[in-house]
């Protein structure tokens, strides 16, 4: 059980101590179907946000035609607004982040879902292209905030030695979405189906219904406790993993096992972002060039090829524009399979040879599709397995550097370290991305996708040697041990460390 010390200093600062073994008790749980709970309830929004992001671009083509019910080209579909529903991505990620830390991850998990299920239902309700342009940016708001509070959440609560695969197959469930949406807008775009100015609405519509089941399920994943005991609620945390490992003993038909140890943290507020930002930049400067490496390298390649992706198969290989969604499903499906199948490695062969390896793998091959659809020695379907082969190690790659900044920087930091480095990376790699390679490769010249590949591919490297210089071995570890709490007592002095 948590112990509380209480003192005072005179200040209102701290109110006394909490010494808890609550990490330790987390970190060593077997897995369970509470576990799956939490995986369900938490990661699958990111199904959500494969869909939509898919659906928008196969309809970009629809949405320019006659008779949609927006006055909008395809161009502003897939650049416009593709750059607009990022930049709100990042500001929702940064305002939603701040709140994550200083109210809770629960709190903030619910409420970015609501945003983003409002912001997508509105968007299937667009009668001008102001209004689509709107909603796309809230869209982007609400789901920039789910990937702070949801991977604070999912690592503060999954077990060290799962942590590193459970969080990569989650930011890659995003693929699983893909290839719904993909899949959908075929069915969606068939104008014997539907009108050409309802059937793109639909596929709002039910995304909307699918997040609204998720929303209900996410009602009983519960605050983490790690977060709880850092804010001075040590006895509740301790009330919280005790249930929790009821439920585990009960799914595994065996009890818990015991720990010895734990960690003693000064009760505190919320720190300020002063602190966070001298601790982040000033404290752990290697690691935020990683973070930073890993965020722009995954953001422009990725960019470089999807943002491209429906002009290069039409405008290059002929294929009719209500096809691209099957080609892009069975990408989509690859890129699922990276984070699936290599997961696991990032657990056991660690995270610095696997980090490094799938970002430089995959911007040698992305050099090599280059290569060959330069010479002209592609069809649409071997351009297809070469994205297929890129991807499906940079999917891991991408993945992964949402691990890392949620791994290796203190957990006052933790949802804020996640909103910065993705706004960082996602606004120099997903505004400006979207902006260039729109452009590139929708001129319908073969130098200019070439360029656009080899910005991407060389981004990427990069990254993946940084990622070979400067990241942890944090596979299997707690992540009080990877990154001390900035209110630990220090076992010299007894104060807080990392405090002004």
């Amino acid at each position: 059980m948590a112990t509380v010390e209480q003192r005072s200093d005179g200040a209102g600062g701290d109110a006394g101590t909490v010494t808890t073994s609550v990490p330790a008790r987390l970190d060593r749980l077997p897995w369970s179907r509470w576990h799956w709970m939490v995986v369900i309830g938490l990661g699958t929004v990111w199904i959500l946000d494969g869909l939509e992001v898919t659906v928008v671009g196969n309809i970009a083509s629809r949405l320019s035609e006659h008779g949609s019910g927006l006055d909008i080209s395809s161009a502003q579909v897939t650049g416009l607004a593709a750059a607009l529903y990022v930049a709100g991505a990042c500001t929702g990620a940064l305002f939603f982040g701040w709140l994550t830390d200083r109210l809770g991850r629960k709190r903030l998990f619910m409420l970015t879902l609501a945003v983003y299920l409002a912001a997508t239902a509105m968007t299937g309700l667009s009668f001008h292209s102001w209004w689509f342009f709107l909603f796309r940016f809230l869209t982007g708001c609400g789901i920039g905030g789910e990937y702070a509070a949801i991977n604070s959440a999912v690592d503060e609560l999954i077990p060290a030695p799962y942590r590193g695969r459970v969080d990569l197959i989650i930011n890659g469930s995003f693929w699983i979405g893909a290839v719904g949406g993909s899949l959908l807008s075929v069915l969606m775009l068939d104008t014997d189906l539907f009108p050409a100015w309802l059937g793109w609405r639909l596929t709002f519509g039910l995304g909307v219904v699918l997040g609204l089941v998720i929303l209900l399920v996410r009602r009983n994943v519960p605050e983490s406790p790690r977060w709880l005991f850092i804010h001075g609620r040590g006895e509740e945390a301790e009330e919280l993993v005790d249930s929790i490992e009821r439920q585990v003993a009960a799914d595994t038909g065996r009890a818990c096992e015991p720990v010895d140890r734990e960690i003693t943290i000064h009760r505190r507020g919320s720190v300020g972002f002063l602190t966070i930002a001298r601790t982040v930049f000033r404290d752990y400067p290697r690691r935020s060039a990683l973070g930073l490496a890993l965020f722009i390298g995954q953001a422009f390649l990725y960019n470089a090829i999807t943002f491209g992706f429906g002009s290069i198969l039409t405008d290059f290989f002929s294929v009719p524009s209500g096809h691209t969604g099957y080609y892009f499903a069975v990408i989509a499906f690859v890129n699922f399979l990276g984070p699936l199948l290599l997961g696991r490695l990032f657990d056991t062969v660690g995270r610095r040879p696997m980090i490094t390896s799938t970002y430089v793998l995959s911007g040698l091959l992305l050099f090599g599709t280059a290569w060959l659809f330069g010479r002209g020695s592609l069809t649409a379907v071997t351009m297809t397995a070469c994205w297929c082969a890129v991807l499906f190690f940079a999917s891991a790659g991408a993945s992964s550097a949402y691990l890392t900044v949620s791994e290796i920087f203190p957990m006052e930091t933790r949802a804020l370290a996640i909103a910065f480095f993705y706004a960082v990376g996602t606004a120099a790699g997903g505004i400006t991305g979207p902006l260039l390679f729109a452009k590139l490769t929708g001129s319908g010249v073969v130098g200019d996708t070439v360029l656009a590949f080899r910005i991407g591919a060389g981004l990427m490297t990069v990254a993946g040697v940084v990622a070979g210089f400067l990241a942890l071995p944090a596979e299997r570890r707690s992540l009080e041990d990877i990154a001390t709490p900035l209110t630990a007592a220090s076992a010299d002095t007894g104060t807080p460390t990392g405090t002004p």
